[in-house]
């Protein structure tokens, strides 16, 4: 999302929003739920239990046997590498990220590692792909054997240049790949928070879009998908419970869909929720009836968020005592 409370967080055709004809799969490929927690706190690298958490590993197990299949786990990467991008990996953090890992690959799940840097290492924007490329391929080197793995190459770009967002995302891929990391999916993030409402539209520092950047990325693994958040309030930053009206979900995905098909790239929805109230509700499940009707573009949706630090936090899906749990499980039950 665009702020966390505990991190410093046209003109087209209706046939190009409809979903072709085409036999439908049992379920969508990737369903779960963002995990926080080792992202938490402005402390860097901060202390273990003080600052930040991690996951608590049997969530997992409820949350799956819920029907969800993938977990993005999010990190802060001057917590994996302290002595800078290009540095040595910290062995604690990186102990406990293979941890939560391998408990949800071998649970037969998907684990998506995400930065949660926002395009930022230390506070300041991210300038050199060479470094970014370089941090991507140490940590894809970790994981290239594990194809449950899919590598987020950021969370949330923001006020850049898009030409500069296209290249990290670039550099990243790269990485990845050159570390050996071939059968994995990379999920690539836009700028201006990677709106999937304004995907089309919405410009960077340099005045291009996400549509008009981001489209020439390259993956000789061919496994790429273009990860959109979307929410439901009347800013799309998720910070409000209350949903703009009940098909706000459809509506803002159309443009995006659109753009997904005609160049046929595929995408993914890393981040959504609603608040506990029938308009959301009846919001989340129109977004998601959506996202499974144009299922040839969108491969899955993440709900945000789980983690054991959130409390009281509105959109928490926190195992079972999460204020958004006993109402919105059994809605993505029925997409899982």
């Amino acid at each position: 999302m665009h702020l966390s409370i505990f991190v410093a967080a046209a003109g087209l055709s209706a046939l190009a929003f409809a979903a072709p004809a085409h036999e439908k799969r049992t379920k969508l490929q990737f369903f779960g739920v963002n995990e926080s927690g080792p992202e938490f706190g402005t402390s860097l690298p901060g202390v273990y239990g003080t600052d930040y958490t991690w996951p608590t590993l049997s969530t997992y197990n409820t949350l799956i046997a819920k029907g969800m299949n993938t977990f993005r786990v999010n990190i802060l990467m001057e917590r994996l590498t302290p002595s800078g991008m290009t540095g040595s990996l910290d062995a604690a953090y990186l102990g406990n990220l293979t941890q939560q890992v391998n408990y949800i690959t071998n649970a037969g799940a998907y684990a998506i590692i995400c930065p949660h840097n926002y395009g930022r290492f230390n506070g300041a924007i991210i300038t050199s792909t060479s470094d970014f490329q370089t941090w991507w391929q140490h940590v894809a080197a970790v994981y290239k054997s594990n194809s449950k793995v899919i590598f987020d190459t950021n969370n949330e770009y923001h006020d850049m240049a898009g030409s500069l967002v296209a290249s990290l995302n670039q550099a990243a891929i790269n990485g990845i790949r050159a570390a050996g990391a071939t059968s994995q999916y990379i999920t690539a993030e836009g700028n201006a928070y990677t709106g999937a409402w304004t995907w089309t539209t919405a410009t960077g520092t340099d005045g291009k879009t996400n549509a008009a950047t981001m489209v020439s990325l390259t993956d000789s693994s061919n496994k790429l998908i273009y990860q959109m958040h979307q929410y439901l309030d009347s800013d799309g930053s998720g910070t409000s419970g209350t949903c703009v009206n009940s098909t706000i979900g459809s509506d803002r995905l159309k443009a995006a869909t659109a753009w997904l098909r005609s160049n046929k790239k595929q995408g993914m929805v890393g981040e959504f929720a609603g608040g506990v109230n029938s308009v959301c509700e009846a919001a989340v499940k129109d977004m998601l009836s959506y996202i499974d009707a144009n299922d040839d573009v969108w491969t899955g949706a993440l709900w945000w968020a789980a983690g054991p630090w959130w409390g009281t936090y509105m959109f928490s899906l926190e195992p079972t005592a999460g204020p958004a749990y006993a109402t919105y499980v059994p809605i993505l039950a029925a997409y899982k």
